[in-house]
């Protein structure tokens, strides 16, 4: 995707009415029904729906012809990592429904419940999607392949689903942010000029405490729920899950994973059942894309609106008034302090990914705000691009619009808003964060 420079951009706050209108439609709406006793409030109004005025606004706020900004939603709709996300949607919801009809989930369920003890489930599957994320170096890969599991181990266990979910986004969130594959760690060091591995240590810093403090809430949270006696292990059906996690770990394209994992799931469903065949088969797959219907659309018309929002100068907006807070903040004759310079680069990405919903999109126009930022008021490349990466999943896990909340709400059968207030790790990894930038001892970035 072509990367506007955020800084040559005209600055224009109006630019980010639209998403305004959409979250005050499908937050407010959702929020309103709830307290009004409806069952399901949050799905009364479909979030595709609730988009629409706001892209409509979007036409009627932009200064260029309609032809001319019709072209950059479909640029924005077109975007490689929009379209990159609504794959993995497709790919993870067939692999769902075909495991799911397949016996599969039921299988390794079982073996979930043989292997992980009862007083250590909602731990252990935040270590598990923190393992697999990190070796994969994607979130949404992650949720996609072990949030099918999660959901077996919650219906049998009593655990909620919130809960379980929480447990899931947590743990994909943590590898998404300290994997060296990961497309936000490779745009954060790239725009900021570090090494990979400079910048995974400062990130762990900050993440290891975050972790621990999520591992005993999820113990005190999972206390007090029984498992019941596993069934038979029937590993035939398990092998799909242990096939792409396996390929997870050694860092295999999560294309490639899912994909593969569609197939062994049907291959096995056709071994372990005369009457499963190739139409029933192909059903399962076409049910799985069909349950992604809504955020699918939903993605891609978030895509083409933050397009539109960047084009009008909605980004730069956001850019310009973290600089003008800390100008004003350090006066005319002094200069800004590491500490603000930090919660600046920290302002400036998070505000730009409540604008756009994507974190790596976010790193990227923040880069160079950042960068200067940095290399004013003494802070190290490392700690740049730390923060950026840090602030920019901790915001993703916990939007009720983003990509995350959106497929686990989608699998879950809950309220993407409920996913994001089950979202541990990400706010407890701001905390970690912004008490290290106010508390941490510092040294010059030339001695680090």
């Amino acid at each position: 995707m072509n990367q506007a420079n955020p800084n040559t951009m005209t600055a224009n706050g109006a630019a980010l009415l639209p998403l305004i209108l959409f979250l005050v439609l499908f937050l407010g709406t959702g929020t309103y029904l709830t307290m009004q006793g409806v069952e399901f409030a949050f799905y009364q109004l479909p979030a595709p729906i609730a988009v629409l005025p706001a892209l409509i606004l979007a036409l009627i706020l932009s200064k260029d012809s309609i032809n001319q900004t019709v072209d950059q939603f479909i640029a924005g709709v077109g975007d490689s990592s929009v379209i990159a996300m609504c794959i993995i949607y497709l790919l993870a919801g067939g692999f769902a429904a075909v495991a799911t009809a397949t016996g599969g989930v039921e299988a390794t369920v079982n073996l979930g419940l043989s292997v992980i003890p009862s007083w250590f489930i909602l731990p252990g599957f935040f270590i598990i999607s923190a393992f697999i994320a990190t070796a994969m170096g994607t979130s949404m890969g992650t949720l996609g392949a072990v949030a099918p599991i999660a959901i077996g181990v919650a219906d049998v266990t009593g655990i909620g689903y919130g809960v379980m979910a929480g447990a899931v986004l947590s743990g994909a969130m943590f590898g998404d942010n300290l994997s060296v594959i990961s497309d936000t760690t490779i745009a954060a060091t790239r725009t900021q000029g570090c090494e990979m591995r400079d910048k995974f240590k400062e990130n762990l810093r900050i993440a290891t405490p975050a972790a621990l403090a999520v591992i005993i809430l999820l113990y005190f949270l999972g206390q007090g729920e029984t498992l019941p006696e596993s069934g038979s292990i029937e590993w035939l059906k398990v092998f799909p899950y242990i096939a792409i996690l396996v390929m997870a770990v050694v860092g295999i394209n999560v294309f490639v994973v899912l994909g593969t994992g569609i197939i062994l799931a049907g291959a096995v469903g056709m071994i372990s059942s005369p009457d499963y065949g190739l139409m029933s088969y192909s059903k399962d797959i076409y049910t799985g894309f069909g349950n992604m219907q809504e955020i699918f659309i939903l993605s891609l018309f978030i895509g083409g609106l933050g397009a539109v929002m960047k084009h009008q100068g909605g980004l730069a907006f956001i850019c310009r008034l973290i600089d003008n807070l800390l100008t004003r903040f350090s006066g005319s004759t002094h200069k800004v302090s590491a500490p603000a310079a930090e919660l600046g680069i920290a302002g400036t990405v998070c505000l730009a990914n409540l604008a756009t919903a994507n974190n790596t999109v976010a790193i990227i126009v923040s880069s160079d705000v950042a960068k200067n930022l940095a290399k004013a008021h003494d802070v190290s490349p490392k700690r740049s691009a730390s923060l950026l990466d840090i602030f920019a999943c901790s915001i993703q896990g916990l939007l009720p619009y983003g990509a995350q909340a959106l497929l686990l709400g989608t699998m879950f059968k809950l309220s993407p808003v409920e996913i994001s207030l089950h979202g541990y790790y990400p706010l407890l990894l701001m905390v970690s964060a912004v008490l290290t930038v106010v508390f941490r001892t510092r040294v010059s970035k030339n001695n680090e």
